[in-house]
């Protein structure tokens, strides 16, 4: 398969060559390399990643191939496309056809509404988020009535997360998650579909969403013989909306989900829940702060039930640019209440002229238990090279 995806990779570079006056190239080489914060100072992370993106627009169209390479210590771990389609421009509706990753919602550092492209949690949640979303092969159709947007997509074939292998430092449990998606077979009733509605004004940025869709996180029915998992279908409608007052930038987003199992001590337990955030963004001094509270709240709540009925999270993130805009320092960070743990993110980045830059960041994790608490070990401090072009 790898060969094939190689092969394909080659044909495209040299079909577009041919035409590279009226085509765009840009992307990223980098180097990353992370060490963990322990006596025996293990190295996790050795990649190296080749990114390019391919685009061509005119009146009528546009295309773009997003092909990437990762190297893991010699190793050749992921080939593909992160998007490869096409879009067809017409008086009042545009079409994309093809491998696409799809964002909504106003929410940082967590999905909320944005539910449509699946997620490489391979690495947990630290590489960036366009490395994060899965693409998806779809059909998305945008209409526009004005200074708004009706957008319907259809998914043909069913995509779950990847999920850590059974000896990543990021699979606590040891889990194999191979065949977690084997009982979803590609057919027009398993297929997935969402639509949106967006409006800017003067006063807001609105939208609504909603979807019917597989659960992309299927809950362990069965640890024994075999660890077996069972996806059910989840309908979800939400929104989001933002508005900017005075030097303040207001931000929430929320999501209710109906079909969702939860596990118990014995079985598992159908129940509907929201998931919300607020946020407040701010700007002085050439400083910018931002906050956010996530709640996760399960309605029909057991006392059975392994998950807690509500799972409170806050983050809150720091940055500011030195050295004409150079030198960029930044902290982000994750808290999770309940059992107190969290996710303390620096990052120092260095920009220099000609389109290469230095990354110093580190990521701590505290507490024993938890989303961020449970990867206590996992301490990290890394570093990347990396060139724009």
């Amino acid at each position: 398969m790898k060969l094939k995806k190689w092969i394909f990779i080659v044909m495209m570079l040299s079909l577009v060559s041919a035409f590279s006056s009226e085509i765009d190239f840009s992307g990223y080489v980098r180097n990353y390399t992370g060490v963990l914060l322990q006596e025996d100072s293990e190295f996790p992370v050795l990649q190296n990643s080749f990114d390019m993106s391919i685009g061509y627009q005119s009146n009528k169209g546009a295309f773009l191939a997003n092909p990437y390479l990762n190297i893991n210590k010699d190793t050749i771990s992921d080939i593909d496309f992160r998007e490869l389609y096409i879009d067809l421009f017409f008086t009042n509706f545009d079409v994309r056809i093809g491998k696409q990753q799809v964002v909504w919602g106003k929410a940082d550092g967590v999905f909320i509404t944005d539910v449509v492209s699946p997620k490489n949690l391979q690495e947990f949640m630290l590489p960036d988020f366009k490395e994060i979303r899965i693409g998806v092969n779809a059909a998305k159709v945008n209409y526009y009535i004005g200074g708004s947007m009706i957008e319907l997509i259809w998914v043909p074939q069913f995509v779950s997360n990847t999920m850590p292998s059974e000896d990543s430092i990021w699979n606590t449990r040891h889990i194999d998650f191979s065949n977690s998606a084997d009982d979803i077979d590609t057919s027009l009733e398993n297929s997935e579909c969402f639509a949106r509605y967006s409006i800017m004004t003067s006063l807001f940025d609105l939208e609504l969403v909603g979807g019917y869709m597989w659960d992309d996180e299927p809950p362990i029915t069965a640890m024994t013989p075999q660890i077996t998992f069972k996806h059910e279908r989840l309908a979800m409608a939400g929104g989001s909306v933002g508005s900017t007052v005075g030097d303040f930038v207001l931000r929430s987003e929320g999501a209710y989900y109906t079909g969702k199992d939860f596990v118990t001590s014995g079985n598992l337990l159908e129940s509907d829940y929201i998931h919300y955030m607020a946020g407040l963004d701010y700007s002085f001094s050439g400083y910018k702060i931002s906050t956010q509270f996530i709640q996760k709240a399960i309605l029909n709540y057991d006392d059975s039930m392994v998950s807690d009925q509500f799972s409170n999270t806050m983050t809150f993130m720091i940055n500011k640019k030195f050295l004409r805009d150079t030198l960029t320092t930044e902290f982000f960070t994750y808290v999770e209440f309940g059992d107190l743990n969290a996710l303390l993110r620096p990052k120092l980045t260095y920009a220099f002229d000609d389109g290469i830059s230095l990354i110093f960041g580190a990521n701590f994790f505290v507490g024993n238990s938890g989303t961020y608490g449970q990867f206590d070990k996992n301490d990290m401090a890394f570093v990347q090279i990396k060139y724009n072009y």
